[in-house]
């Protein structure tokens, strides 16, 4: 016999990127206080991310690798890379 009010409520939930506006649809027990309509309709609870996959740098392509940013690592490595005297 399973016990009752030990597991987390478990449920579909719309996440929406504040960002760009792209919506996603998962299970998750994460707690939300207002609802929002998918695309097909369906009033599901609202979680708001600040960022998503969709729109970080890191999966878009557009972030900047340290290496490559116009060489000021490399400047910033002689200018004080230099250890001290001993």
């Amino acid at each position: 016999m399973a016990k009752e009010g030990i597991h987390p409520n478990y449920r579909e939930v719309l996440f929406v990127d504040l960002s760009n506006g792209f919506k996603f649809v998962t299970r998750s027990c994460v707690a939300t206080r207002e609802t929002g309509k998918t695309d097909d309709g369906r009033e599901l609870p609202l979680f708001k991310l600040d960022t998503s996959s969709e729109s970080h740098p890191f999966y878009t392509g557009t972030q900047k690798s340290v290496d490559n940013m116009g060489g000021r690592v490399e400047k910033f490595r002689n200018r004080f890379g230099k250890t001290a005297a001993k």
